[in-house]
């Protein structure tokens, strides 16, 4: 049975006879159910959305479970249930499939859910919908991968939390990083599920430089701790020429001294790439996470906000992006020379490579900067002023360090989060002062993780932090997601001044829908892992335990949904994905 779909990332449910309409969005592993209530508001009686759903080439359903279920004839909350027995009570959700890569269509079946005076649950008309998940965004141009950056999560503590939790999976010193080898008896299924496809992609494309004899590998590092790539890297001998950062930072950054991880590995690459080795900072910071693979079997490079160390791979949300192709790579590899011929900021700032460079990528309008800038071609000025005077509809990001950002990308930021016109969501690794509210019931101020309670209402359990330091570490800025105007920042790139004119950076931005929403979702899902850590905290201190709503049966009660309808932000919210 066809779906009506808007593109091959956007499907939507066809059955006119059901009570709600249904739009799937594809992520990268993951994707987007949206629903909305098809005339007016829905009966008291409706107790959310079952969903289920089907492989490619399979026979069979799987509902999908929900943690959060009712309470039991003595008021108790149960363990995780079908969504059948427990539906879902939000007009959306993100779902990460088992096997996303599959080939092929996989089905979705949604619907809604009834429950009478005795308890009892109905349910109404199906929507379906087929969509094809496979990982590569762009086959052989460009993908995009994540890491799970759940760590801090029911997920891991039902996973891994036996057997010695994160301690037996990750070293607790970044300096320990080279020589640490994981305890834990599932540590390699626990590793893979936390770095999602993002450490799957780096670890590959360095695999298949090693395998292609002619490739020539050049690397820019900001952390450097992870053996599973030093070793790789050693693999490749004199066909690697690799730049590592070696600033000193109190509190913070300790490249440069001699016990570092990040010394270590150079001294270790020293030898087996015959001196192809550079300390570097310039201004503040060579913070750039670039690997470039140039072969005759293959042309790619990574990017993003992964680190190369043990916490990027496995602990922080992040994003790697592998763009391919001779003229894709051009820029980058330019790049690396340029940082490698200079030694001040002015003498990578006035090389072409601080300028916007088109990837030539056939289909895909792409480009990418580099830093740092000098103050004539600096870009956070013209990115705040795409922000402020060109965003049509919405905008997402999620940005390590906004907190400590002054100047123009927060003043935007702050501007559109009080507009009554954009729908704005956006998560920082720590609470972000300065931005402040025009009206109560408008945009939220962003989440951050500090924000994630420890000591949580049943039935969730205490999860571990994942060590100190930055749990959130992407970079990037989505705008008008469901416009044809669509884009997105992103890279190594805080945003900041010293992001753009002393630190070693790389920026992209990329005009599509398909990538921009890739990024969307990864937003959304970030800020509601976080939001609803308020809501849970909320619950502890009023002595409630977390769970569904049942129909309203008393004066003044009310259903779950109608928030959704009266609260300015989730009816904009229901709205917007459906």
């Amino acid at each position: 049975m066809p779906r009506k779909k808007s593109s091959d990332f956007q499907i939507s449910g066809d059955n006119n006879n059901a009570l709600f309409t249904l739009k799937a969005h594809r992520g990268e592993g993951m994707l987007l159910l949206a629903m909305n209530w098809k005339n007016g508001k829905p009966p008291a009686d409706f107790v959310g959305f079952s969903i289920e759903y089907r492989e490619p080439g399979g026979n069979r359903f799987y509902a999908l479970k929900n943690r959060i279920t009712f309470l039991d004839k003595n008021g108790k909350v149960g363990s995780s249930q079908s969504s059948l027995q427990a539906p879902f009570q939000k007009f959306r959700w993100v779902h990460f499939p088992r096997n996303a890569d599959m080939k092929g269509n996989f089905r979705y079946r949604v619907k809604p859910a009834f429950m009478n005076d005795k308890d009892e649950l109905s349910y109404g008309e199906i929507q379906e919908v087929d969509i094809v998940l496979q990982r590569e965004t762009y086959p052989r141009k460009l993908n995009v991968g994540f890491t799970r950056g759940f760590v801090s999560s029911q997920a891991f503590v039902d996973k891994y939390e036996k057997n010695g939790g994160i301690q037996s999976l990750l070293p607790s010193e970044a300096k320990q990083g080279l020589d640490f080898k994981p305890t834990h008896p599932k540590a390699k299924e626990a590793l893979q599920w936390m770095g999602f496809e993002a450490v799957e992609e780096i670890l590959g494309l360095l695999d298949k430089a090693i395998e292609d004899k002619t490739a020539q590998v050049r690397v820019v590092a900001y952390d450097l701790n992870e053996p599973e790539v030093v070793n790789r890297l050693i693999q490749l001998g004199n066909r690697v020429k690799i730049i590592i950062d070696d600033k000193n930072t109190k509190g913070d950054s300790d490249h440069g001294d001699a016990d570092s991880a990040e010394s270590i590995a150079a001294e270790k690459l020293m030898k087996s790439t015959n001196g192809n080795v550079k300390r570097q900072h310039l201004g503040n910071l060579q913070h750039n996470k670039t690997i470039i693979v140039d072969g005759k079997k293959l042309n790619a490079v990574v990017c993003g906000s992964t680190n190369f160390s043990w916490r990027g791979f496995y602990v922080q949300a992040n994003n790697a992006v592998v763009i391919q192709g001779a003229r894709a790579i051009k820029p980058f590899l330019d790049a690396f020379d340029n940082y490698w011929k200079s030694d001040s900021v002015s003498d990578f700032g006035n090389t072409a490579s601080a300028i916007w460079n088109d990837l030539r990528l056939n289909t895909i309008d792409a480009k990418v900067s580099f830093s740092p800038h000098t103050s004539a071609n600096a870009l956070l000025d013209s990115i705040a002023d795409d922000m402020q005077n060109n965003t049509q509809s919405n905008l997402f990001y999620s940005l390590a360090f906004l907190y400590q950002t002054e100047g123009a990308i927060k003043g935007a930021i702050k501007k559109l989060t009080g507009s009554d016109q954009i729908f704005v969501y956006g998560i920082s690794d720590k609470k972000v002062g300065g931005i402040e509210l025009q009206k109560p019931d408008g945009n939220v101020l962003p989440v951050y993780p500090s924000q994630l309670s420890g000591n949580l209402p049943e039935p969730f359990k205490l999860e571990p932090a994942g060590g100190s330091g930055v749990r959130m570490h992407h970079k990037f800025v989505v705008i008008d997601f469901d416009k044809p105007t669509a884009r997105v920042y992103f890279g190594s790139h805080n945003f900041s001044p010293t992001a753009d004119t002393k630190n070693g950076e790389n920026l992209l931005l990329i005009r599509d829908r398909k990538i921009a929403v890739a990024y969307m979702i990864e937003a959304l899902r970030l800020f509601d892992h976080y939001h609803f850590r308020v809501s849970t905290k909320e619950n502890k201190e009023k002595g409630k335990p977390f769970a569904l709503k049942k129909p309203p049966r008393k004066t003044g009660e009310k259903a779950w949904w109608e928030e959704y309808y009266d609260d300015k932000r989730k009816v904009r919210d229901r709205e917007m994905f459906a």
